[in-house]
């Protein structure tokens, strides 16, 4: 296959349709149930995303990995800011992460060029939700070449302003996160929900020791994630987005999760490009929003020694 050449492949996996995609030395899968990214890899390279080796392919379960999509509001409903909860006229009832993870969604576009492949995916509303807000719109743009480039457009159709919070819920792959950082969160501030949900500041980089599940704040637009187990560096790219959901469940919380290994915490970090909590969105009437991510890795350049 040359360098520019495109190839689409359906294939099932599970109960899911998929599409598996290549260019160049990359390949892609993503389900048509949540416009999901699956996994993502270039030939001889370590996977970027991470895809559990236990994930169910079922109807209406979100697989565990990849890039679930979560909106229009993110986790626990109730532990948004009111404005979000105004999204539904009950909001007892939502479903974790909006319910958009377990919908059917239509590519509308699928575009190779000689540069790369473009993808666009249309979100359906859900017709079992009678309060859901239908002025809302969404849409999941994906672009691989060099990178991989994910946004997620919002629209309000309506004429009220809407509040939304969301998050493209990555799970990336690592060698060890024991053996690994975050760079790029120094001095931001952060809410520790493990512990009452305090505010605290983040002191240089991040290691993790621990369960980790936290709200970064007023990020810069470049985070990355090195790891010295395989000497690479992982990049994320963010635009529109001034937070970050980072978490790993560590050894308790791994044994009480579906679809995940009993020791998977050791290789997957989420590190989620997200508008929650102080950065949610507030879409005015008739206005958009574009939530996005560019994804790369680089080799760690060797230490250089001075004699």
């Amino acid at each position: 296959m040359s360098h520019s050449a495109a190839a689409v492949e359906t294939l099932m996996l599970g109960e899911l349709a998929c599409w598996r995609i290549r260019h160049g030395d990359a390949e892609l899968v993503i389900s048509q149930q949540g416009a999901q990214v699956l996994s993502y890899q270039r030939d001889g390279q370590a996977p970027l995303i991470w895809l559990s080796e236990q994930a169910t392919y079922q109807r209406g379960q979100s697989v565990r990995g990849g890039v679930p999509v979560c909106w229009p509001w993110f986790g626990d409903l109730s532990r948004n800011p009111p404005a979000v909860q105004a999204l539904l006229a009950e909001p007892s009832n939502a479903p974790f992460h909006g319910g958009v993870r377990s919908l059917d969604w239509q590519l509308r576009l699928l575009a190779p060029d000689a540069e790369g492949i473009s993808l666009e995916f249309v979100c359906p509303a859900p017709v079992s939700a009678a309060n859901w807000p239908a002025a809302l719109e969404l849409e999941l743009h994906i672009r691989l070449d060099q990178r991989l480039r994910i946004s997620l457009l919002s629209h309000n159709r309506g004429s009220q302003p809407l509040t939304i919070s969301q998050a493209l819920h990555s799970y990336f792959a690592v060698s060890d996160i024991r053996q690994v950082e975050v760079e790029g969160l120094a001095d931001c501030r952060y809410i520790e929900t493990l512990d009452n949900w305090q505010e605290r500041q983040q002191q240089g980089a991040l290691s993790f020791t621990g369960e980790t599940d936290r709200i970064y704040q007023q990020l810069p637009s470049r985070l990355s994630i090195r790891d010295s187990g395989w000497q690479r560096r992982v990049c994320l790219e963010s635009h529109g987005s001034s937070s970050a959901v980072l978490w790993n469940p560590w050894v308790d919380k791994a044994q009480r999760l579906s679809g995940f290994a009993a020791d998977a915490w050791q290789r997957m970090l989420c590190i989620e490009t997200a508008n929650v909590w102080d950065d949610c969105v507030q879409l005015a009437a008739g206005a958009s929003h574009n939530l996005g991510v560019t994804l790369w890795s680089e080799p760690l350049k060797a230490a250089i020694l001075l004699r």
